[in-house]
C-alpha cells in the first residue's frame, strides 16, 4: 500500500511558451516512474496529449477498463479536459479525474498537469486542498514557462497581436485581467519560473529578462533557462513544495475582481475550437490552406498531425499566430490507421468552412 501522497506538477504559460516540449522532453527522462498526464487545452481531442503519447511512458496498465465510478480509465495515462480552462470547470471536470487518480494511486508515481495558455493556477492549486484529494496528492510544484525571446522584446508572448485579439474578442474585458495581469498572476503563482528557448536569446539579453520576471516573484523562486525544453526532470519533479499549503497567501489580478463583486467570466469563454480529421494529405497544400484561413478568420492557433503519401512517419503540425513549425515525431505503427487531424482555435469558426478549405489538399 501506498502510504505517501502522490506529488503532481502544475505546468502553466501562454500558447506557444513551450510547455509541451518541456513536458514531453520530462516523461522521456522518467526513468520507470509511472506517470499521469492531464492535458488541459481546446480541442475535442486535444492534440498536445497526442503528442505526448508518443512518449515512452512507463504506465503499468493492469487496470484498465473503468473506476468503480464508471469512469472509462484511459490506457496510456492521458487524462484529457476538453474544456479550455480548468480554472472554469475545476469541479465539473477536474476534481473527477483526481478521483480517477485516486482509485489508481497503487500504480501511479508521478502526476503531470498542463493548463491551458489562459488558464489561471491558482484555482486549480486550491483544488488540492479538497478532502477527497489532499488525503492522497499533494502539488510537489507550479512551473509557469515563459517565453524567452519574447520576454526579450519587451513583449508577453512570440505574437502579442493575435494574442491581445483573444481578449478583444470578449466583452468582459472590463472587469477581468488584462493579459499582462494574467501572465503576472502565472508569475505570482509559480514555484519555479522556466524561461524557454534561450538557444534565441543573446547572453546580454539573459539579465534583463530576469528582471523583469523577479518583479512578480518571490526572491526564493528560482528561474531556470531552458533550450527545446531540455532539462533534467530532477531539476523539475521531486520538489516537494506542497503548494496547496501556500496559495490562499497568494493574492492575484483575479482575486481583486473577485473582491470588488465584479461579474466573473473569462476572456476565453467565447472561444471555440473546431477538429477536423482527413486521410493522407499534401502537406504544401494544407499550409497554404491553414494561411488562408488564418488571414480571412479569426484562427488563434492550429495544432494536429498530418499523414501524408510515402512518408513512414507522422507529421507534426503547429502553428501560433503567422508562425507555423512542422517536423516529423514517430513512426506510423503497421497496424495503425494512417490519417490527419487538425484542431482550430479561434472565433467564430464554422466546421463547414474549414473542411472546405482544407479538403482539397487530401490525396
Amino acid at each position: 500500500m501506498n502510504l505517501e501522497k502522490i506529488p503532481a506538477t502544475i505546468v502553466t504559460g501562454f500558447l506557444g511558451s513551450g510547455k509541451t516540449t518541456l513536458l514531453s522532453n520530462i516523461i522521456r527522462q522518467a526513468k520507470g516512474k509511472r506517470i499521469a498526464v492531464i492535458v488541459n487545452e481546446f480541442g475535442e481531442l486535444d492534440i498536445d496529449a497526442d503528442l505526448l503519447r508518443s512518449c515512452p511512458i512507463d504506465c503499468e496498465d493492469e487496470n484498465q477498463g473503468t473506476t468503480s465510478t464508471g469512469s472509462a480509465v484511459p490506457e496510456d495515462g492521458i487524462y484529457e479536459l476538453a474544456n479550455g480552462c480548468i480554472c472554469c470547470t475545476v469541479e465539473e471536470e477536474f476534481l473527477p479525474v483526481m478521483q480517477q487518480l485516486v482509485e489508481r494511486r497503487e500504480d501511479i508515481d508521478h502526476i503531470l498537469i498542463e493548463t491551458s495558455g489562459l488558464a489561471l493556477p491558482k484555482p486549480l492549486v486550491q483544488a488540492f486542498n479538497w478532502p477527497e484529494v489532499k488525503q492522497h496528492c499533494t502539488v510537489d510544484s507550479v512551473i509557469t514557462v515563459v517565453d524567452g525571446p519574447a520576454v526579450a522584446d519587451g513583449r508577453i508572448a512570440h505574437d502579442p497581436d493575435k494574442v491581445e485579439a483573444q481578449r478583444a474578442a470578449d466583452d468582459s474585458l472590463d472587469h477581468d485581467p488584462s493579459l499582462q495581469e494574467l501572465l503576472e498572476d502565472q508569475l505570482t503563482s509559480a514555484d519555479m519560473i522556466i524561461i524557454s528557448k534561450a538557444d534565441l536569446i543573446q547572453d546580454k539579453q539573459i539579465a534583463p529578462i530576469q528582471d523583469a520576471i523577479r518583479q512578480h516573484v518571490k526572491p526564493e523562486v528560482k528561474l531556470l533557462e531552458v533550450s527545446n525544453g531540455e532539462v533534467a526532470s530532477e531539476l523539475i519533479m521531486g520538489l516537494s513544495f506542497a503548494s496547496e499549503d501556500r496559495i490562499e497567501q497568494v493574492h492575484t489580478h483575479h482575486d481583486h475582481h473577485h473582491d470588488h463583486d465584479e461579474e466573473h467570466q473569462h476572456a476565453h469563454d467565447d472561444f471555440n475550437s473546431v477538429s477536423i480529421s482527413l486521410g493522407e494529405v499534401d502537406p504544401d497544400k494544407i499550409l497554404s490552406a491553414v494561411n488562408s484561413l488564418v488571414n480571412q478568420h479569426t484562427i488563434y492557433r492550429v495544432k494536429g498531425f498530418l499523414a501524408i503519401p510515402d512518408k513512414p512517419m507522422r507529421q507534426v503540425f503547429q502553428g501560433v499566430g503567422d508562425r507555423v513549425d512542422q517536423y516529423f515525431d514517430r513512426m506510423w505503427q503497421a497496424d495503425e490507421n494512417r490519417y490527419s487531424k487538425l484542431v482550430f482555435i479561434g472565433k467564430d469558426l464554422e466546421e463547414a468552412v474549414l473542411r472546405r478549405a482544407v479538403e482539397p489538399a487530401v490525396y
